[in-house]
């Protein structure tokens, strides 16, 4: 018998499928309440350390400022910020383009004023020299983020003005490009290749994120636009103790997630708006060996009170190979796209997935509810398929999606110890697509007229 099992919104195909996969009594499946995991999300609330710069600013106008690149008075304002121990380096309202991209340091905080534009250059070699990174997972050394900081305490970027990564930049048109050597970088953290060999500079195509902090600790990200990021929009990586809270990401271009949290922990998301290109939200640990390696996970988060729209809403993965555990979504809004929770990995990447929480959540219109992409094809042999378990999806209220769950595992690390409670769908199209998943349990799940109460196991 085939091991994926489709099951159409027909309620004789529904019974007839029941029969086939033996879904159980609700009473012998339900699972315990979910108050102590909440309570450990209150805890990270409380826990989370906001930055502590000192209450001083440095407008770039005191600083021979140029709006034509205005990236000189920035950089000595944060001189000049940094030797006074640290304080606010203010952009004030207009048009304002950076020649190149600029470096925060600790204590520093970038505060753009409502109606200033911070606009970067459109030349890719502006950013130039290389600086170390993460693409992807992937450790190297590749062309700056536009707003950088690496090995920091106490950092900000704040104000109701916007960062602008430029609709004509040269990073724009790299996307096509950008497959030999993304192939070369994942080959080379996979074969285990000294960081300071990968070197991604003149000539390469990799696009750098428009905001990255990496290693970081004590960040606040609040109150600005972000648009037209060259790729990923705002990256924390290998950060502790990071706000993000009230900001706007308007930004379409391919990879242009809002927010990508990697390897790091003591996470707040919260208040915010999304408009992108790819997920909204998205948590991950690092790619591959690269990954595993590194063996850092992404570990106590908490993303609530947000709207997102765009390709995804929620989103885990695929890049996830140094775990991902103590996650927690709540009282967002999700718009409209694709798949409105997507969970990914493939068999190249290993790493844990568990402890995940979902509650209260609101949905319109998406293609998918629930997508399980576990077993994309690996590209360097496969030996290393990953684990999603123990996840919990609760209160969810949807108008209309095309399937409801879509489970695609490997044989050998099927989808395990899920709990869908208190689900109401009022349109779908088809519920159910399964291949290899373990302990799925549905408790008062209404699809359209239909009710789901069971316990579903179904693999090879």
């Amino acid at each position: 018998m085939n091991a994926m099992i489709y099951l159409s919104r027909n309620l004789r195909d529904v019974l007839l499928c029941a029969l086939i996969i033996s879904v159980s009594a609700v009473a012998s499946a339900k699972n315990a309440d979910t108050a102590d995991d909440w309570a450990l999300a209150a805890e990270i609330i409380a826990d989370i350390q906001l930055p502590v710069i000192p209450a001083r600013d440095f407008p770039v106008s005191d600083f021979n400022v140029n709006a034509d690149n205005v990236r000189p008075a920035v950089l000595a304002a944060i001189d000049a910020a940094v030797k006074a121990g640290g304080g606010r380096v203010v952009i004030p309202r207009g048009q304002w383009i950076s020649r190149g991209p600029i470096e925060l340091r600790s204590r520093i905080e970038l505060h753009l004023e409502k109606d200033a534009v911070l606009q970067f250059s459109a030349n890719a070699e502006d950013y130039l020299p290389v600086v170390k990174s993460r693409w992807e997972g992937t450790e190297l050394y590749t062309y700056s983020p536009l707003i950088y900081a690496s090995n920091v305490e106490d950092v900000a970027i704040t104000g109701e003005g916007i960062i602008d990564g430029n609709a004509e930049s040269n990073f724009k048109r790299w996307h096509p490009k950008q497959d030999t050597d993304m192939q070369r970088l994942r080959r080379m953290g996979a074969d285990g290749v000294p960081v300071e060999q990968r070197i991604f500079g003149e000539g390469t195509f990799l696009r750098p994120p428009l905001v990255q902090f990496f290693h970081a600790r004590r960040v606040l990200l609040q109150g600005f636009t972000a648009i037209n990021s060259p790729f990923w929009v705002n990256h924390l990586v290998y950060a502790e103790h990071a706000t993000v809270r009230g900001i706007r990401v308007d930004s379409h271009f391919p990879n242009n997630d809002g927010v990508d949290i990697e390897s790091s922990s003591n996470v707040l998301v919260e208040n915010s708006w999304f408009r992108t290109g790819d997920d909204s939200v998205v948590v991950k640990s690092g790619r591959d060996l690269d990954g595993r390696s590194i063996g850092v996970p992404s570990r106590r988060i908490v993303v609530r009170n947000n709207d997102m729209g765009g390709e995804d809403g929620v989103a885990l993965g695929s890049e996830m190979s140094g775990g991902i555990r103590d996650v927690f979504f709540t009282d967002n809004i999700l718009r409209k796209g694709i798949s409105a929770f997507r969970f990914k990995a493939n068999l190249d990447r290993g790493g844990l997935v568990e402890n995940v929480r979902l509650r209260n959540l609101t949905v319109e219109s998406f293609d998918n509810l629930f997508w399980f992409q576990l077993n994309y094809p690996g590209e360097l042999g496969g030996f290393f398929p990953s684990t999603y378990r123990d996840i919990v999806f609760e209160n969810i209220q949807v108008q209309e999606v095309g399937t409801f769950l879509e489970v695609h595992a490997p044989e050998a690390a099927p989808l395990r110890d899920v709990l869908f409670r208190d689900i109401h769908v009022e349109k779908v199209a088809t519920p159910l697509v399964i291949e290899n998943a373990v302990n799925l349990k549905f408790e008062e799940v209404k699809l359209g007229s239909q009710r789901i109460d069971g316990v579903l196991s179904w693999r090879k």
